[in-house]
């Protein structure tokens, strides 16, 4: 298949006039023959061997099958250019169906390869067509063959993988060309040696221990690979070639990547373009443009720093993705060897001190970043999506519901993933796939994960949408973790840097440094503390769950960390936890909060859309404009609440109460009319001393007047008056953080930020935004939490 690039084509580099070998031409004229007489072929009836096997190959049957499942072509499927930001006008899709067989792990190539196998779906998955378990014990066999465009004459062809987990060697008509360690990167080998007129054939085997070995794996662990119970928070494996594999042709002196940071602080675009065989005084020209008027070019060395003006650049925002076009040509004088497209956003990304508090911004402005947590899994293709349409669609589900932006979670997505992410306007934080979980890696398992980190880092670090890395989650593989966020924050000083994700989850060690504290909070939304040189931000948190009937991988099988009895449940409880980010979280110092998660996966049944994506279970308007009101405050954070100290008395706000107050009564808080002719016991019931918090000093506690040394505290969800037993539970529940609010203050409490201070029917009780006790009714929720700070009635 021949295609041109999308997006950005640009015009080919200029082709070497020398002819090649003589084994070369007749590969010309082979082509040429061969393209007369295939209408004849076919006239006669006769199928060529490639053509049989795609008409034999059928999938199997998915679990689920998505909106896309069945939109799969069987021959090139995921026909788009698959580097949207290093183009050249010529390439060969080679996705589609390849011979394939399995053997034993220490095997040789197989003499006979029994099966068919659709590239680029992994062997686990339905759209693969063989849908089988791959052990540590198994090898992978991939076989097919192609023909070399004519057109091609002339110029170096490489062979590209997108991505293959995990151990991959290739061979050309029976050469071996290179062999490869990662599962998450991409790799190429020039063939031009190789190849022969005519037909070539190509053989890959892929060896994928996944968690019974030291790599990389993510969320995989080799399960059944169909629908069964458990499994967990980790899903299916996913062994062998997942990514587009396609056919370049090059010039000998040609480029090989653009390494683009954006820098505003004189409005240019710094470029080091990378090559091969362009050593010798070969220079590297730059253009970026903005439609079809050119804004800047410059010339420099390649390897070295070109620095592109870009006067009064148009920005990179979510709500405004701008990319500009981005040409790069090797030059030999004035002659151009090679010429690529590319695009580019003009934004930054960094920490600065905002009202005091430590913040991400970006370009030099702090905006509350509201994500989920987007696993990448699909039940038809497992880690690969079955269109581009699909690769986009979980993108556009995060703007649709206003999200700006997503935690990749432990897997390394497409190129163009990322370009969607670019395009439409997403941050992305991304995680770096751990190694399994509870075990500590060995050296060759550290140098070969840190590896392919700068190879990731390499491939990802010219897209605008990427903002942070995040080196390690949850202590999984955990190692070294100062020197390894050193290591990232210099190889890519463009960046932001998270140490460790949940570092006060499972045995995680937090290594002290990077720009973000990360925390994770189930169900939460709990509140990090910033500290003088590190944001806070809430790595994970959420987890409700609502199952969908007909939309459940293993129907009665889903889990999540808070089941929600309906929709409407559902959806106030998820809108009471972006209320709480707003409202306590973000003024408390909160920069960032990562919601899990975007689509259930397997058995996880948190998702705000159902694993086959043909559900949304919230309310799409409800939710896009809580996360809108949240990132809308972020503009103008308001500052944590201050109460004054001494004696006060807290007053009801909601209308038609205000003459209401908080007192005690025989132990328990309720609220009462209080008035100038009320008795001096009901004044002095009603009057608190604020004093600082005892589990927190930065937020209160409220000793009783006439009971001095007896507090305002929570337990079992009722408030009450008790007597301080010196323990931590007792300060921690008799501790509430002040947040503003229209009319007064919210009172949270400090060990669970998101519960509220809240009179019902005269009672007094710790409350829940979209909760599912009495107490969480949402009728006047809002204004039952906010209380005035008033004089004391009994002074």
């Amino acid at each position: 298949m021949y295609a041109r690039p999308h997006p950005h084509p640009h015009p080919q580099a200029d082709r070497r006039a020398a002819e090649l070998a003589s084994g070369r031409r007749r590969l010309t004229l082979l082509a040429a023959l061969f393209a007369l007489l295939a209408p004849l072929l076919v006239a006669l009836g006769t199928a060529s061997p490639a053509q049989a096997a795609t008409a034999a190959w059928t999938p199997k049957p998915a679990p689920m099958t998505t909106p896309w499942t069945n939109q799969v072509p069987v021959d090139k499927p995921l026909p788009e250019y698959p580097r949207p930001q290093l183009t050249r006008p010529d390439w060969a899709n080679l996705n589609g169906i390849w011979d394939f067989a399995v053997t034993g792990r220490d095997a040789g190539q197989p003499a006979q390869f029994t099966d068919q196998i659709r590239v680029p779906f992994v062997a686990e998955s339905a759209l693969s067509g063989i849908q089988r378990k791959i052990t540590q014990n198994d090898k992978l066999w991939y076989k097919r063959q192609f023909t070399v465009p004519a057109g091609w004459n002339g110029r170096h062809v490489v062979l590209n993988f997108g991505a293959s987990d995990w151990q991959t060697t290739v061979w050309v008509n029976g050469q071996q060309v290179g062999a490869h360690k990662g599962g998450y990167d991409s790799f190429g080998y020039d063939i031009t040696a190789q190849l022969v007129s005519g037909n070539n054939t190509v053989v890959v085997s892929v060896y994928d221990p996944t968690q019974t070995a030291g790599q990389a794996v993510g969320k995989q662990r080799v399960n059944d690979v169909t629908p069964h119970e458990g499994g967990g928070i980790f899903y299916t494996a996913a062994s062998g070639i997942w990514q587009t594999v396609w056919l370049e042709p090059v010039a000998d002196a040609h480029i090989t990547r653009l390494d683009m940071t954006p820098r505003l602080s004189d409005n240019t675009l710094r470029v080091r373009v990378q090559g091969s065989g362009a050593a010798g005084g070969r220079t590297a020209r730059v253009t970026v443009s903005s439609g079809s008027t050119v804004v800047g070019t410059a010339t420099g060395t390649v390897g070295s720093e070109i620095t592109v003006s870009v006067p009064s650049p148009h920005l990179w925002t979510p709500e405004d993705p701008y990319l500009y076009d981005v040409k790069a040509e090797l030059l030999n004088g004035t002659t151009v060897l090679d010429s690529t497209g590319s695009y580019t956003g003009m934004r930054t990304i960094s920490l600065a001190k905002v009202d005091g508090v430590q913040r991400p911004v970006l370009n030099g402005k702090f905006v509350f970043q509201t994500g989920t947590l987007d696993q990448g899994y699909w039940p038809d293709g497992i880690y690969t999506a079955p269109t581009d349409a699909a690769l986009k669609s979980d993108l556009q589900a995060h703007k649709d519901l206003g999200f700006n932006m997503v935690r990749k979670h432990i897997k390394v997505e497409p190129q163009r993933w990322f370009y969607w992410a670019d395009k439409l306007g997403l941050l992305v934080w991304q995680d770096m796939p751990a190694m399994d979980s509870g075990k500590t890696p060995d050296n060759a398992a550290r140098t070969q994960w840190e590896q392919e980190y700068h190879a990731i880092v390499d491939q990802h670090r010219s897209s605008p949408s990427l903002v942070m890395w995040v080196d390690q989650n949850e202590g999984w593989g955990q190692y070294d973790q100062a020197r390894i966020a050193d290591d990232i924050k210099a190889y890519d000083p463009s960046r932001l840097v998270d140490n460790m994700s949940g570092i006060n989850c499972c045995g995680a060690v937090d290594g002290g440094n990077g720009d973000v504290i990360d925390h994770h909070n189930y169900v939460g939304p709990g509140v990090t503390t910033p500290s003088a040189t590190r944001a806070a931000v809430l790595g994970e948190f959420g987890g409700l769950g609502y199952r969908v009937p007909g939309h459940e991988w293993y129907p009665g099988g889903g889990f999540s960390y808070e089941d929600q009895p309906d929709t409407a449940t559902l959806n106030n409880r998820f809108v009471g936890l972006i209320d709480a980010l707003r409202t306590g979280g973000l003024p408390a110092g909160l920069s960032a909060s990562v919601y899990t998660e975007i689509t259930d996966v397997e058995n996880e049944a948190n998702g705000l859309l159902t694993y086959d994506r043909q559900v949304t279970k919230v309310d799409t308007n409800r939710v896009r404009a809580a996360n809108q009101a949240l990132i809308n405050a972020s503009k103008n954070p308001p500052p944590r609440a201050t109460l004054p100290a001494g004696q006060h008395s807290l007053r009801v706000t909601t209308p038609g109460y205000t003459d209401k107050y908080l007192r005690h009564r025989e132990s328990l808080a309720e609220t009462t009319v209080v008035d100038n002719n009320s008795s001096a016991l009901l004044k002095s019931d009603a009057t608190w001393k604020v004093v600082p918090g005892l589990s927190d000093s930065s937020c209160y506690s409220f000793e009783s007047r006439n009971y001095p040394g007896e507090y305002l505290r929570h337990q079992a969800f009722r408030v009450r008056r008790d007597a301080s037993d010196g323990s931590a539970l007792f300060k921690s529940d008799a501790t509430w953080c002040a947040s503003a609010a229209t009319g007064g203050v919210r009172l949270s409490a400090a060990a669970f930020p998101g519960q509220y201070l809240r009179h019902i029917d005269s009672e007094v009780y710790l409350a829940t935004p979209g909760g599912s006790h009495a107490w969480d009714n949402p009728t006047l929720f809002d204004q039952d939490t906010v209380w005035s700070v008033e004089a004391p009635w009994a002074p």
